[in-house]
Formats: structure tokens, sequence, C-alpha cells
């Protein structure tokens, strides 16, 4: 992910689709195509917060199941 920082700010600054992870994780989601997302799970709180993990995914179906905080 090294090479795809501007993708991750820009998917945690607006995302697609913001999800709730199994904690207080948020998985915020950019779609790069149709089949292809950039996700990237992140905690916050009032003061700052911090990226744990991103990734590219095409199971973009499999993360519609969980819970959409909210969607464009």
């Amino acid at each position: 992910m090294a090479g795809h920082l501007n993708e991750v700010l820009l998917a945690v600054g607006a995302p697609d689709i913001l999800i709730q992870g199994n904690a207080d994780e948020l998985l915020a989601t950019i779609y790069r195509r149709k089949t292809k997302a950039l996700v990237v799970v992140y905690k916050e709180n009032q003061i700052d917060g911090f990226i744990i993990t991103a990734y590219f995914t095409t199971k973009v179906d499999k993360l519609l199941k969980r819970i959409v905080i909210w969607q464009k």
C-alpha cells in the first residue's frame, strides 16, 4: 500500500461507503472499479484517529452484508 497513500487518505476523508467494523473500528471504502474496492480500516475518537490497515478487495458484496453507516 506504500504507493497508494493518497488513495488511502481519500478513502478516510471522503469514502463511498462507511461500514461498521466488528469492534469499534470503521471501514472506509472507495470503489476503484465496479468490482474492486479499497478498504481502509481505522479507529477514531474525539481527539484523533489512526489507520489500522488498508487493502484492495473484489468481495464488495461481502462488505455490504455488514452494517452500513453511511453511503454516497
